[in-house]
């Protein structure tokens, strides 16, 4: 894999926060409604993304673990790393403006979410951080794009730690949209839609992708 790939997943995350503010805002903003203000509240957003990103993890791990077992058969762990570069490119368009190219993903993880979610409402409403903390372990499965092509390049790392720890970066990348409110969320949405900061962006993981590829035609 490519060097940066866990900075790389890391500005995916971060400047992906346009599409995890539209999958989990509701939640995040009923987290809002059913929980006090101040230091309760804080303690329940924090459980609860705790949770989301401890599965992203646990799926990271998961898919590094299948990269392992593939990793003998060296043709079959090159497909992988190419694929894993053409997620790369396929995140750096998205953060261009090329949306759709996440969209068939998503469509691929509904049958798995169509049995987790029933298991959400056993925690809702949230009342504490008992409720909040399986509902983000749960809410980590939704589907969604960004996460699949995160995933393809845990799978691509042949290695179960290096697959938790590349979502561990991405899922901390999508951290402060999530978690953050008021103003400063305000400020930092500005700052993270801005046209010239998703561009330099996008770029960026881009030629993350074009690298990797050009690695695996060179070897």
């Amino acid at each position: 894999m490519p060097d940066n790939s866990l900075l790389a997943l890391f500005i995916v995350g971060l400047l992906g926060g346009g599409h995890c503010a539209g999958m989990c805002g509701g939640i995040v903003g009923a987290l809002s409604l059913q929980t006090q203000q101040g230091g309760t509240a804080v303690l329940v957003h924090l459980a609860y993304n705790l949770g989301r990103i401890g599965s992203y993890v646990i799926a990271g791990l998961l898919a590094g673990l299948l990269g392992q077992a593939a990793g003998n058969l060296l043709a079959l762990q090159n497909v992988l790393y190419l694929c894993a570069s053409l997620m790369l490119i396929a995140m750096g368009l998205y953060l261009l403006g090329f949306t759709q190219f996440l969209s068939p993903l998503e469509r691929g993880g509904q049958a798995l979410w169509q049995r987790i979610q029933p298991l959400t409402k056993r925690f809702l409403p949230v009342r504490g951080i008992a409720q909040a903390l399986p509902l983000g372990l749960l809410w980590g499965w939704l589907p969604c794009g960004l996460v699949y092509s995160a995933l393809t390049t845990s799978l691509a790392s042949g290695s179960a730690g290096q697959g938790a720890l590349l979502m561990l970066a991405f899922g901390l990348g999508t951290l402060p949209n999530l978690l953050l409110a008021g103003l400063l969320l305000a400020r930092f949405r500005r700052f993270a839609q801005a046209r010239a900061v998703r561009v330099v962006s996008g770029l960026l993981v881009l030629g993350y992708g074009i690298i990797g590829v050009f690695n695996y035609w060179r070897g």
